[in-house]
């Protein structure tokens, strides 16, 4: 039996202060060089992930944008992509109208570009933007048409919820929609994707990839239920929120005390 085993990075593998620790560096590090094949599903993009995962070896590909894309984590080639189709221009105008200006994830010339208006970003969208200075992908525009140019798959809005709420429910059958707040900052978030993408989708294809026979995965939000739900296996950790603990195989570990890196350690021999 080939196993697959798949953990979320906020609130799961990372720390609080979005660091791996030591010790689970050094458990997955072991582990992978003796076969185990390890991966990651995360709403962050590569760029962020690979700067919060150094030191840990992954040569096998990653899910990234809450399963928009898999990538190679050695060569970033993207090996599954989905985009939103004209259709999401429809949804733009209807944020605009309510005055939420997102921040808009696109290729523009075949270049990955994160896009906002400056003058319309919200406190929470600054607190956000401000962990990103320096990234090479920010685009500041000053136009709405600046702001969906290029091939969007990705939009995220962080505003006050009584603005979010009405499309998270509006949008819920159309497209992918994650409607929560920032395990973080405690900003209300929502993040509209293409249908298509989630981390259960991103699992399986990359399961079949490579040439698995079960998943054993590990998280702790609600955007770890559809990955859960197609696992043999799937362990919440303690700091996990109760939905996700009610679809759980069990309850690991938090993740400041290395849930999953211990419970990797001690059930590996059966597995």
């Amino acid at each position: 039996m080939k196993t697959l085993f798949v953990s979320d990075l906020d609130g799961t593998l990372l720390r609080s202060d979005e660091t791996l620790s030591q010790f689970t560096i050094d458990t997955i590090n072991g582990l992978t060089e003796k076969g185990m094949l390890f991966s990651y599903a995360t709403a962050r993009s590569l760029v962020t992930a690979k700067k919060v995962t150094k030191g840990l070896n992954s040569h096998i590909p990653v899910i990234v944008y809450n399963g928009t894309f898999v990538m190679d984590n050695v060569t970033e080639e993207i090996l599954i992509a989905n985009y939103f189709d004209d259709g999401i221009y429809d949804v733009f105008c209807d944020l605009f109208k309510e005055g939420i200006y997102p921040i808009v994830y696109s290729y523009i010339d075949g270049i990955e570009k994160f896009s906002y208006i400056p003058e319309k970003c919200t406190e929470g969208m600054k607190v956000f933007l401000n962990t990103r200075k320096g990234d090479k992908r920010t685009n500041k525009v000053g136009t709405i048409e600046e702001l969906t140019a290029g091939k969007c798959f990705y939009i995220t809005c962080i505003d006050e919820p009584e603005k979010l709420e009405p499309f998270s429910k509006k949008y819920k059958d159309r497209y992918r929609v994650i409607y929560s707040k920032d395990v973080y900052s405690e900003f209300q978030w929502l993040e509209i994707m293409p249908k298509a993408a989630s981390k259960a989708n991103a699992i399986l294809q990359l399961k079949e990839r490579l040439g698995c026979d079960r998943i054993v995965s590990f998280g702790d939000g609600e955007n770890d239920i559809d990955m859960f739900r197609i696992s043999d296996e799937a362990y919440a950790v303690d700091n996990a929120v109760e939905s996700l603990k009610k679809v759980a195989t069990g309850i690991i570990g938090s993740n400041n005390d290395d849930g999953v890196a211990k419970w990797l350690r001690a059930n590996m021999g059966r597995l």
